[in-house]
Formats: C-alpha cells, structure tokens, sequence
C-alpha cells in the first residue's frame, strides 16, 4: 500500500503502525498519525500520513519541513503552502498573526510597516528586547526565519498609503489589516478594495483592556470583508493595550485567514 512518512510517498507492506517505523526508523520514539500522536499500534491504512521523529535528533534539512508540520490536520499543509497572505501593520495585533501564520507554513508572507522597536511594544508584540531600535519589519522577518525557515517573507519598510497598498499586496490572496488608527484603516481597506477587487479582508477592532476574552469574535461584515473583536473597547485613557486580549485578536484573525485558505467562511459557515 502506498503511505506518506514524513511527507514522502511510500510503498511498504508493512500492517501496522509500529511496524512501519520498526522498518523504516526503529528508533523513533515519537509516532504521528494523520495529525495525532499514537500510543499503541493500530493498523496501517492506505494514504495514512505518519511522521517519525526521535527525541532530540537535529533532523536533515529535507525532512525538517515535514516534522514542522507533524500535528497539522492532514491536507491542510499543501493548500497553505501554495498561499499568499498580506499583513498591513506588525504591531500587536500583526506580529502575533504573523507568527501564527509562519508556524502554519503559509507559504509566503508579505509584511508592511514603517515603525521601529520600542520599549512599550514588548507588553504585547513579537520582539525581544535586543531588538529594540530596529525596523518593526527587519525584526520580525528575523524572528519569523527562525521560527520556519521555509516561509518567503517579503518585507516593506514603508508608510502605505492609497497609491501603495494594491502595488505591495496585490500578490496577496488575503490581506490582514492590523492598523491602529480608524483613518488609516478606512484608507487601507478602500484602496485595497479598489486595487484588489474580490479579495478578501481580515480586520480587527475592539480588543482592548482585560474584559473577557470571549467577547472577541469573528463577524463577517460583507462579502469579502471580516471583523474580529469586542465592537466597543477602544484603546483610551484608562483603556491600554495588553498580550492576552490582543492576543486572542490576533489569533482569531490567523484562524480566519486559515478557514479562508482552505475554502471555508471565517466567521463559521461553509464557503
């Protein structure tokens, strides 16, 4: 029968699990079946997906990918992969897609902001403190690299404005609009309308504070256009900005971008 180990295509007669790696790689210690680590053996089944790693072992180059990507849910890798994903703005709400994003394999990333690392970025954004001083962009497509380096990231250290945004993110198969000012988002999301025309958008708004966290949801706002948050809580006096709740924003729309990817609506129904 014809099976996948790691990603590769493999013709075994092999009629378990345990079998399989006892032919293969005996000395794995960790099995991954279709997505989900096996404890006991079970039969083995045509077009099963099995990784086999051993604990510790820096894997070759050629396998590595295949290992990152162990637990997915299989099919989901080779759909993400071929994709192209837009994110306007690498603060806290787009630094934390963006990781998301790279951990997933997306394929390629195309990343916009003209801001540096300050100190009160490191509250709730994906940088370090030894990257302070840097452009938002430089730093986080080093982190990024270091996460997955099998994910293309282009890099724009650049103001968008209304001429630029369909230039830099007309490539992009959905975009992530992570801004923090309502002006600059409007512009945003018309230009790339206008630019990109049937493209679908994933937005945020309304994450602020310690309320709860299930009060982020994802809201489809039109045809092609989506909205995460709370719907109230802006950022104010009295009002910051911290990790978990951005957070939950920011994985929301990682989630969205993920379902629009695959074929499914972001807010929960069939595409």
């Amino acid at each position: 029968m014809k099976v996948f180990v790691n990603e590769r295509p493999v013709d075994t007669e092999a009629a378990s699990i345990f079998a399989l790696r006892d032919q293969l790689k005996p000395d794995a210690d960790i099995v991954i079946r279709n997505g989900f680590p096996v404890d006991s053996d079970a039969p083995l089944r045509e077009g099963d997906r099995v990784v086999l790693i051993r604990r510790g072992e820096i894997p070759p180059a050629e396998e590595l990918e295949a290992l990152l990507v162990a637990r997915h849910t299989p099919g989901v890798h080779e759909r993400v992969k071929k994709a192209c994903v837009g994110i306007a703005g690498v603060g806290g709400l787009g630094s934390a897609v963006a990781v998301a994003l790279a951990r997933l394999g997306v394929g390629r990333l195309i990343l916009a902001d003209f801001d540096i690392v300050e100190p009160s970025n490191l509250n709730r954004q994906q940088y370090f403190i030894d990257q302070l001083g840097l452009p938002k962009v430089q730093a986080m497509e080093q982190n990024l690299r270091r996460i997955n380096p099998y994910v293309a990231i282009e890099g724009h250290q650049v103001r968008l404005t209304a001429k630029n945004v369909p230039q830099i993110f007309g490539q992009a198969d959905v975009l992530v609009e992570a801004f923090d000012r309502a002006d600059q988002k409007a512009m945003l999301l018309e230009s790339f309308r206008l630019g990109c025309p049937g493209k679908p958008v994933v937005a945020a708004s309304g994450m602020a504070g310690f309320g709860p966290a299930n009060t982020v949801v994802t809201r489809r706002r039109g045809r092609t256009f989506y909205l995460v948050g709370d719907g109230t809580s802006a950022a104010g006096p009295g009002e910051g900005l911290m990790a978990p709740r951005v957070g939950v924003a920011a994985h929301h729309q990682a989630n969205a971008v993920l379902r629009l990817l695959i074929g499914l609506d972001a807010e929960g129904e069939d595409a």
